[in-house]
């Protein structure tokens, strides 16, 4: 009979311990580590020599030379969706886990239930988390053709591969990962122990049968993926779904991805029918007005190889309760500091003075070193209370002493602001080599340091 034993793992990082701690010593974290009941018996001789004895199977996999290997041609199942095919390179691989997490309710499963519905191929769609009619609900109000789609409302993971191997889908989705529950694991569903054996279980089936697997993981309060590290690793490919509550717009984003780019942006409208593709990010992005206000401006920005318009807005106010304030929405605040110190260095403008606050329209987060000059010049609009003209855009960033620096793929976001109507675009005059200004309708306006951009924007 085998040996009973309990270890205590560690939630967050899946490191084990022989008794219980407080922190974990191997990611820092406090009371994660829970109770699981394992089993194992291994002889001394196998611990000592574990190669001598071993069963090698003849039909097994054998050391094979690369160039004995032939690569074929991978034909990637393409969904209706472009944005899911964008951002997992084109479509899903044969054979491959995606995982997908989000917050709750940011409409993880009405995204993989629209891809299920609208897809032509057979799909199993497995639930732990719903009923057969609360599915059967949301596919009446997203619409599409129900006929290929498999609802499968179970949690054992073992019921689970049967009934996908007896269907033979072309994809399988599950909803979600931490509702599964293995009868090899005495653990409770969500655990470590059984989160950790149902990936490795749909891994094996989606390697062996060919099958993509698209499983739903939950996040902590952090937004990290819950579960052990472990999971994120075992994956082919890791998506974030995620959006603000008070906003229309989701956005899928690509953390991980072993057949494509993990820079790619995916972007949907949350609608009373569904989600909608934004083959036109710009179109939420830029708002919408009439009159010219101060502290705006648009910047030329790039998300993976899409380039799109977003607007920035500041407010910079004299300081009348002490230390000034220093807020950013959707921008780093340590950047902002640093913008705010080279204007004050290199420019003379008071802003140790004034309280600043800093938003990036529609609530997006942007990491784009190019959006640098299009705030700095908000944040002098706004000091001046000089409104930017709304057809001129920016893209360039900003260096410590002041320098414009080139940035990456400038000619996509000069054609995507001529496309756009944009009249005037400020790029860096290091941007310029090999490039042809006369093609474009835009006016092409390069410049190497703030004091050109003060002059040329401000002091007309």
């Amino acid at each position: 009979m085998a040996k009973i034993k309990s270890v205590f793992i560690c939630n967050n990082c899946g490191t084990t311990s022989p008794k219980w701690v407080g922190k974990c010593h191997a990611c820092g974290e406090w009371n994660t580590y829970v109770e699981e009941v394992v089993s194992k018996e291994v002889t001394q001789e196998e611990k000592r020599r574990p190669w001598q004895g071993a069963n090698v199977s003849q039909t097994g996999p054998k050391p094979v030379a690369l160039p004995e290997i032939k690569a074929g041609s991978i034909q990637r199942l393409v969904t209706p969706d472009g944005e899911f095919n964008r951002v997992l390179g084109g479509g899903i691989v044969p054979g491959s886990l995606i995982l997908i997490g989000g917050q709750p309710g940011i409409g993880k499963s009405t995204l993989l239930l629209q891809l299920a519905l609208y897809t032509d191929a057979r799909i199993l769609y497995v639930s732990g988390e719903e009923s057969e009619d609360q599915i059967k609900m949301r596919a009446d109000r997203i619409g599409g053709d129900p006929s290929n789609c498999f609802i499968l409302t179970e949690t054992n993971t073992t019921k689970i591969l049967n009934h996908a191997q007896q269907l033979g889908p072309q994809l399988i989705i599950t909803d979600s990962i931490q509702t599964l529950s293995s009868p090899h694991i005495e653990s409770m569903p969500g655990s470590v122990s059984q989160v950790r054996e149902c990936a490795g279980e749909l891994q094996r089936f989606a390697k062996e049968m060919n099958i993509p697997v698209i499983i739903i993981g939950h996040i902590t309060k952090e937004g990290s993926i819950a579960g052990p590290k472990l999971l994120e690793h075992i994956v082919d490919a890791v998506l974030q779904f995620e959006g603000d509550q008070h906003y229309t717009y989701r956005i899928l984003r690509t953390l991980k991805n072993r057949f494509g780019s993990t820079d790619e942006m995916g972007i949907y409208e949350m609608q009373a029918t569904g989600l909608r593709e934004v083959s036109n990010p710009s179109e939420l992005l830029l708002s919408q007005k009439d009159d010219d206000l101060s502290g705006s401006a648009i910047a030329a920005t790039m998300e993976g190889m899409r380039s799109m318009l977003i607007e920035v807005q500041a407010l910079v106010s004299r300081a009348v309760y002490g230390t000034p304030q220093r807020s950013a929405t959707g921008f780093d605040l340590r950047r902002l500091s640093m913008l705010l110190a080279v204007l004050e260095k290199r420019g003379g403008f008071p802003y140790g003075q004034h309280d600043v606050f800093l938003n990036i329209a529609g609530g997006i987060k942007v990491d784009d070193p190019a959006i640098d000059l299009a705030i700095v010049s908000a944040l002098i609009s706004s000091l001046e209370d000089i409104a930017i003209p709304t057809n001129i855009c920016f893209a360039g960033e900003v260096g410590l002493s002041g320098e414009i620096r080139a940035v990456n793929r400038v000619e996509q976001r000069i054609q995507e602001a001529d496309r756009l109507g944009f009249k005037k675009i400020y790029i860096s005059k290091y941007n310029t080599k090999g490039l042809d200004l006369d093609r474009y309708k835009i006016r092409v306006q390069t410049i190497g340091k703030l004091e050109e951009l003060y002059r040329d924007l401000f002091e007309e």
